[in-house]
């Protein structure tokens, strides 16, 4: 069994921001690979309007797709009652929505201040939902590209209301202004405040601290991750936030620690130049990918 779990949000986060389409089949294809390398939780696209997103039109499809493979936790995104609903049709196991801690953010993302988002998600709880996870996930929580530092206390408050009605809350850092330290102070202080309701964590590796903010995380009692597939992804709506924390390379780092990840890393690979060949003009990132396993490594346990 896993002693660390690693959702995969290339899909959603990786290709909202990307510069070219990536056509419905390959999409499927990609995700087969994803859960063939291990992952039990794919996080397959976002239910908002094809215009804002054209990368998302086909969520539904994807999500429908993906609920057939055995063994996948099926998660997708959704900023409001209507794409949750729209999620819960599609069969989506797990519903996350994206509370800004930036009211500037917030606004530019999804059209409401933080509070009325919160108001939002508690709508989305009240709806009949059965078996289905809502998790709640405080963006921006390390600074943001707009508003510029936001308040630590802002990120408690809002962690604790959508503790309140949220089957688990996130804290992202959306744009990666966060460092080690700070990630250290700040789970801290939200897990003081909502205990074992915090589970998540979200980093960007836009200055290069993503790995350094993860495993910051893992050491304040952090196990669940989001990452990117060759570091992917970034928010459309929050300027200069670029790729996620690069699934190999933070599977590699856990797996060398000794610390289980259930991904296949050569199978993860397949999976990466799956997405290369489908995407040749996006960049990636990752250094596992260039320098491979050293000689002795043994995956853990």
């Amino acid at each position: 069994m896993s002693q660390v779990h690693i959702c995969e949000v290339g899909p959603r986060d990786g290709l909202q921001n990307a510069h070219q389409l990536m056509p419905t089949e390959a999409k499927k294809a990609w995700i087969r690979a994803l859960a063939a390398a291990g992952l039990k939780e794919i996080e397959v696209g976002s239910f908002v309007p094809p215009k804002l997103i054209p990368a998302m039109a086909d969520t539904a499809y994807i999500a429908r797709y993906a609920i057939t493979l055995t063994g996948v936790k099926v998660v997708a995104l959704a900023p409001n009652l209507k794409g949750f609903q729209r999620a819960l049709e599609a069969g989506a196991h797990k519903v996350t929505f994206p509370v800004s801690a930036s009211r500037e953010h917030s606004l530019s993302n999804v059209r409401m201040t933080p509070e009325q988002m919160v108001e939002e998600v508690r709508k989305c709880a009240d709806y009949p939902h059965p078996g289905v996870e809502i998790e709640g996930a405080v963006s921006t929580a390390f600074g943001c590209t707009m508003q510029g530092n936001v308040p630590e206390d802002d990120v408690v408050r809002i962690a604790a209301a959508l503790a309140e009605f949220c089957d688990a809350v996130a804290l992202a850092d959306t744009v990666g202004y966060g460092n080690p330290s700070q990630v250290r102070r700040i789970f801290r202080r939200v897990k003081n405040e909502i205990g074992d309701k915090l589970e998540g964590a979200h980093f960007h590796n836009t200055r290069g601290l993503g790995l350094a903010n993860a495993l910051a995380a893992y050491e304040e009692g952090v196990r669940a991750f989001d990452s990117s597939l060759g570091g992917l992804g970034g928010c459309p709506f929050a300027p200069g936030a670029s790729g996620n924390v690069i699934t190999e390379d933070l599977a590699f780092m856990f797996e060398s620690m000794g610390v289980s990840t259930g991904i296949d890393l050569d199978k993860l690979m397949v999976a990466r130049k799956l997405m290369v060949e489908v995407l040749p003009q996006e960049q990636t990132y990752g250094h596992f990918s260039l320098a491979g396993l050293p000689k002795g490594f043994r995956a853990a346990p």
